[in-house]
C-alpha cells in the first residue's frame, strides 16, 4: 500500500519537474542565444562605421548599444515568460516608467537627438574652429549630448548639443583655403592707387599670403572722413589667425613709412555769436 501511495505522489509531481526542468533549459537556452545574437548586433553595426571613413565612430556605437540592450530586454520578457509570469504588465509598466522619465528628462533627450543629427550631417568634427552663439573654438570632442570646445586662452566650454542644433553654425575650418577680411581708410586727400600699391607689397611679402588666389584690394565705401579698402588675402586655414592678427600692423607701418594719412573721426564745431 504504502509503495502504492509513493508510486501515486511520484506520477502526481513528475510532470510538474519535467515541465520546470524544460522551462528551465528553454529559458537558459534564450538567455545564452540572446546574448549572442545582442553581441553579435552590436559589432555589426558598429563595423558599418568601421568600413566607411565617413560615418562617425560615436553615433554608430550608440546605435549598436541601443540595439544590443533592446535584444536584451525582449530576452528578458521571453525568460520571464517561459515560467509563467505574465509579462504584459511588466511591459505596460516599463512604458509608463519610460514615459514618466520621458517627460522628467527632456531636456537631455532634445540634447541626444541634437547630439544624433550633428553626427549623422556632421556640420563639423574634432579639431574644426567653429563659432556659436557667443563661443568661438576648436572642437575638442563631440558626443552625444554635449561638444566641448577648447578657446585661444585654453579655456574648456561644455555646450549642450541643443544649444548648437538650435543656433548659427560658423565653421572655420571647412574649406581648405580661407579669405581674410580686413577693413583700412585713407584720408580723401591722399591718392587711392598709391595706397592700394603699398597695400599690395605688403600683401605680396607674407610667406603665408598665396598669389592664387590673387589677394582682392579695393575701395569699398566712401566713409564720412575716410576712404576705406577692403583687403581680402587668403590663405590656408591653419594660416587665418597669424594673418589677421600680423598683416594690420604690417599695413599700418607701411602706410605711415609711405606719409599716407590713416584718419580718424573728426568733429568740427562751429561757434556762432549772436550778439553781433
Amino acid at each position: 500500500m504504502e509503495e502504492f501511495i509513493a508510486q501515486l505522489d511520484l506520477n502526481q509531481y513528475l510532470p510538474t519537474a519535467l515541465d520546470w526542468a524544460t522551462n528551465l533549459l528553454l529559458a537558459f537556452a534564450i538567455l545564452i542565444i540572446g546574448i549572442w545574437l545582442a553581441g553579435k548586433v552590436n559589432k555589426a553595426i558598429i563595423k558599418i562605421s568601421n568600413r566607411h571613413v565617413q560615418l562617425d565612430d560615436t553615433l554608430f556605437k550608440f546605435f549598436g548599444s541601443v540595439a544590443k540592450y533592446t535584444i536584451l530586454a525582449f530576452v528578458g520578457i521571453a525568460v520571464l515568460n517561459r515560467f509563467g509570469v505574465q509579462t504584459a504588465s511588466i511591459i505596460a509598466l516599463l512604458g509608463a516608467a519610460g514615459l514618466a522619465v520621458g517627460l522628467a528628462l527632456q531636456g537631455t533627450l532634445s540634447n541626444l537627438a541634437a547630439g544624433v543629427m550633428l553626427l549623422i550631417f556632421r556640420p563639423y568634427k574634432v579639431d574644426d574652429f567653429i563659432e556659436t552663439g557667443d563661443q568661438f573654438g576648436k572642437v575638442a570632442e563631440i558626443d552625444m549630448f554635449t561638444t566641448i570646445l577648447q578657446t585661444f586662452d585654453n579655456q574648456r566650454i561644455i555646450i549642450p548639443n541643443s544649444d548648437i542644433w538650435g543656433n548659427k553654425i560658423v565653421n572655420h575650418s571647412h574649406h581648405e583655403i580661407r579669405g581674410v577680411d580686413m577693413r583700412f581708410g585713407i584720408a580723401y586727400d591722399e591718392n587711392i592707387d598709391a595706397a592700394r600699391a603699398v597695400i599690395n607689397k605688403v600683401l605680396d611679402a607674407h610667406p603665408h599670403i598665396l598669389n592664387d588666389p590673387k589677394p582682392f584690394v579695393e575701395v569699398e565705401t566712401l566713409n564720412n572722413s575716410s576712404v576705406d579698402f577692403l583687403v581680402r588675402p587668403f590663405c590656408h586655414g591653419e594660416h587665418y589667425f597669424d594673418i589677421l592678427y600680423s598683416v594690420p600692423e604690417q599695413i599700418k607701418k607701411a602706410l605711415d613709412d609711405a606719409n599716407i594719412e590713416i584718419p580718424f573721426p573728426h568733429r568740427k564745431v562751429i561757434l556762432v555769436n549772436e550778439n553781433k
